[in-house]
């Protein structure tokens, strides 16, 4: 499958973005998805993911309740809502699939990964 994320930019604190990461070659519905992001001068760290069918979904902490991340198995497409940004959440995100049927955080556990896109928050 080839994943292909979208819709990052600059926005100041407080703002809301919305990501997409459009699948092809394969269904998205065979897949486990997850979202990552690596800062500069950091490593690539766990953001959200998602079960099959959409009816699961997890967060790391400092994420709950600012980031949602949906999927729209019809458009083979996988969405990051992201509300009430800061500064520190400046990154490049990265969507991935995952083709096990066992949640993780680790991104040694996805098999496939978009190119990534550029989230820029001011202050």
């Amino acid at each position: 499958v080839q994943l292909q994320a979208s819709g990052g930019g600059s926005v100041q604190a407080g703002g809301s973005l919305r990501l997409s990461c459009a699948a092809s070659g394969r269904t998205v519905s065979n897949y486990r998805m997850g979202w990552f992001r690596q800062a500069p001068g950091k490593n690539r760290e766990f953001v959200a993911g998602i079960s099959r069918s959409g009816g699961q979904s997890y967060y790391a902490e400092s994420m709950k309740g600012r980031f949602t991340i949906s999927r729209d198995n019809a458009k083979n497409t996988v969405y990051l809502e992201m509300n009430s940004l800061k500064p520190e959440d400046t990154a490049v995100y990265y969507c991935a699939a995952d083709s096990s049927f066992r949640f993780s955080v680790e991104g040694s556990s996805y098999d496939y990964w978009g190119q990534g896109t550029l989230v820029t928050v001011s202050s």
